[in-house]
């Protein structure tokens, strides 16, 4: 998934209605931002297959909405996963478009290739999440909406 030219999107099916070229120019937002220029690679795929990554990987045996997989190279940050089923099921849970709620997804992930885990950091990562969601003009964060 990595390219020398940086951060890239594959889908494995395109929507119609997503604009491709929006959501890549985002990831090298991303890149170059929040990233510190490191690279990252983001697969937009399905629930099948994100529940393959996630038992294979993580020893968990269902879909999830994001997986982070650190880069193996000082210059790639890693790979995302992004399972596009729950994409759309959160944005309309949620009430914006899929292309934010991917948005929302990529910018976790990639806080989670930097090495940040909300699951055991006292709250540094939502914190971080937060303040980069408000500079880049994103919904709430997945972090915000599991506490409220």
């Amino acid at each position: 998934m990595n390219s020398p030219d940086g951060s890239t999107v594959i889908f494995r099916r395109v929507p119609e209605t997503l604009r491709k070229r929006s959501l890549a120019l985002f990831a090298r937002k991303l890149q170059t931002e929040v990233a510190r220029g490191r690279r990252f690679d983001v697969l937009i795929t399905g629930d099948a297959e994100l529940r393959r990554l996630n038992r294979e990987f993580r020893n968990k045996d269902y879909p999830t909405d994001v997986l982070s997989f650190p880069g193996a190279t000082p210059d790639s940050l890693g790979d995302l996963a992004i399972s596009l089923g729950h994409a759309r099921a959160q944005a309309r849970e949620f009430g914006h478009t899929i292309e934010d709620e991917i948005r929302i997804l990529m910018l976790h992930g990639v806080l989670h290739l930097l090495g940040m885990d909300h699951e055991t950091d006292s709250g540094a990562m939502a914190r971080t999440e937060k303040r980069w969601r408000t500079r880049l003009r994103l919904p709430n964060s997945l972090i915000e909406r599991v506490r409220a």
